[in-house]
């Protein structure tokens, strides 16, 4: 049976990442605050009521491309739930250590427009582990809800590489686009600063998103853009085409490595819109995604 915990207020983000970079060190994992000692996950659920700081928003439309609107973007959610995420991932019962972990799918369906003073309450909650063909997978699963109401959910996939199933991946929800065929509707410049930009306004303040010194610790060349900003600028980028409730899908292929040139591309289908991110040259792609309208 799930047990529910309910917070009064979002955990101390330097308590959250003071544990998450301790359990990057090799022999920290032994101590007893410090996550990733579990052997499967807690069957927990954590629970939030938060709302949306206008100036806060403001900024996270500035950095993400999303026009200043009294709805929130679809993305933003996900930034209040943001705290709860890191909570569970670096309790000491959770089985994988935070730091390290890829962001490697992400879906979100939105049942209605969210206004920007609405109260969300939010739980969230783990998948068990599941076999990966490069390590072991599970999911954060996120629901927000107005009254009881559920208008909004999402599902985060994590990836901790090492002892791979060596298995073909399996992948849920829809197939999805190859971003180099779809035609490019944009090309964006991004700078070398915009991990922590982004940081700044999401709460994510990962390491290998915000120096090149600091991702090189975890084997990148050079700072990498959050895919979550990469979704939310996507996302900003057809936001005409956003109706009321729909659902859409992205897998981060590829890194975007900072400072960078990448361009977008779209297309319609019949039963809604394929898009992605790919390289300048594009011959790279970064991320594969799909909106769908919502049948509810």
């Amino acid at each position: 049976m799930t047990q529910t915990r309910k917070l009064s207020s979002p955990p101390s983000s330097l308590t959250i990442y003071g544990r998450a970079a301790l359990g990057a060190i090799p022999g920290a994992g032994a101590l007893p605050f410090v996550g990733g000692r579990g052997k499967e996950v807690p069957d927990v659920a954590l629970e939030l009521e938060a709302s949306a700081d206008p100036a806060a928003l403001a900024d996270y439309c500035r950095v993400c491309g999303f026009t200043v609107r009294n709805t929130l973007p679809p993305t933003y959610p996900h930034i209040l739930a943001f705290p709860l995420h890191m909570a569970l991932i670096t309790d000491p019962a959770f089985p994988l250590p935070a730091a390290g972990l890829v962001h490697i799918a992400n879906s979100i369906t939105q049942h209605r427009p969210i206004g920007t003073g609405e109260r969300l309450e939010l739980r969230v909650r783990s998948t068990p582990l599941e076999p990966h063909p490069k390590g072991r997978q599970f999911s954060l699963l996120t629901e927000a809800r107005v009254d009881g109401e559920l208008v909004w959910e999402s599902s985060s996939t994590n990836l901790h590489r090492g002892g791979g199933s060596g298995e073909a991946e399996r992948q849920e929800g829809p197939e999805l686009p190859n971003p180099l065929e779809l035609q490019a509707s944009a090309e964006w410049r991004l700078p070398g600063d915009l991990g922590r930009r982004y940081a700044a306004v999401s709460g994510d303040h990962n390491p290998i998103h915000l120096y090149g010194l600091t991702a090189k610790a975890f084997g990148f060349p050079r700072a990498i853009a959050h895919g979550m900003w990469t979704k939310a600028r996507s996302l900003a980028a057809l936001e005409r085409e956003l109706g009321d409730s729909f659902a859409v899908h992205v897998r981060f292929l590829r890194p975007i490595l900072l400072p960078g040139k990448v361009v977008f591309a779209a297309a319609r289908r019949e039963d809604g819109i394929d898009f992605g991110v790919r390289n300048a040259k594009g011959e790279t792609p970064h991320l594969t995604g799909r909106l769908e309208p919502s049948a509810r």
